[in-house]
């Protein structure tokens, strides 16, 4: 693990991390509603395994996006995988809390481990940790980046924000960067499906419909949060061979 990482969940989670209890004491409807989510995570990874059950799906790597000008050039102290807290603050991140999992697969449907994820966002206020020029208005209780290697199943967990529109790019989403072990990084975003401004936004507008549906994802509310919390479930194929 990374240092000072105050990891949410393990790739690797047994069926009794449904009892687990968070590392952060949260109110109550929160780490009850993430406890649930982890505990159908850790069930959906198990139905993905099914031989064939996602077959078509496989057949179509997710499509490759730009990396955009805001990656950080200095990563910050807290890079974990709860971009809500940093460090041991108790004061979360404003915006839409947003439980975001999903496996890292090649295209056999093999998991692939030992990768890193990182991924990095704009605040509810549509600024980046890393855009100097607007430094001052971001949300010091945001995180703004986080990363998560992924263990045997493939399986990655953050818990941030509903990505919000800004300035320039009128479609809300999400950048993710994987590092494989003797393989170039890559990079992708996720979008949010059906949000009504996406057809204006340059980069989602120039992938064509089968690439746009790789990387456009719904954002679903969990039914038994009380604090409007949501899920979104993006599974990553790349068109690599993990190594040996």
């Amino acid at each position: 693990m990374f240092p000072g990482m105050k990891t949410l969940l393990e790739a690797s989670a047994p069926t009794g991390a449904c009892n687990h209890t968070p590392v952060h004491d949260l109110p109550s409807a929160t780490a009850a509603s993430r406890r649930s989510f982890l505990c159908r995570l850790s069930l959906g990874a198990a139905l993905f395994t099914v031989p064939g059950a996602f077959a078509e799906e496989l057949a179509h790597k997710t499509a490759w996006v730009e990396e955009g000008p805001f990656y950080p050039p200095k990563l910050p102290l807290d890079t974990d995988n709860d971009l809500l807290i940093v460090n041991d603050s108790i004061t979360p991140a404003v915006g839409q809390i947003t439980h975001l999992s999903g496996r890292l697969l090649d295209t056999r449907g093999e998991p692939i481990r030992n990768a890193t994820i990182e991924i990095w966002e704009a605040d509810s206020r549509g600024v980046y940790l890393a855009d100097g020029r607007n430094r001052a208005r971001f949300d010091s209780n945001f995180q703004g980046f986080g990363r998560f290697l992924t263990g045997a199943t493939g399986e990655y967990y953050f818990r941030t924000i509903k990505p919000t529109r800004y300035a320039g790019r009128p479609a809300p989403h999400i950048h993710f960067k994987i590092k494989v072990k003797g393989h170039e990084p890559w990079t992708t975003q996720l979008f949010v499906n059906g949000f009504p401004s996406n057809p204006q936004d340059f980069i989602w507008r120039a992938l064509d419909s089968e690439a746009r549906a790789s990387v456009t994802k719904e954002f679903v509310p969990l039914k038994e949060s009380r604090i409007g919390e949501l899920a979104a479930r993006f599974d990553i194929v790349l068109g690599l061979t993990p190594p040996a």
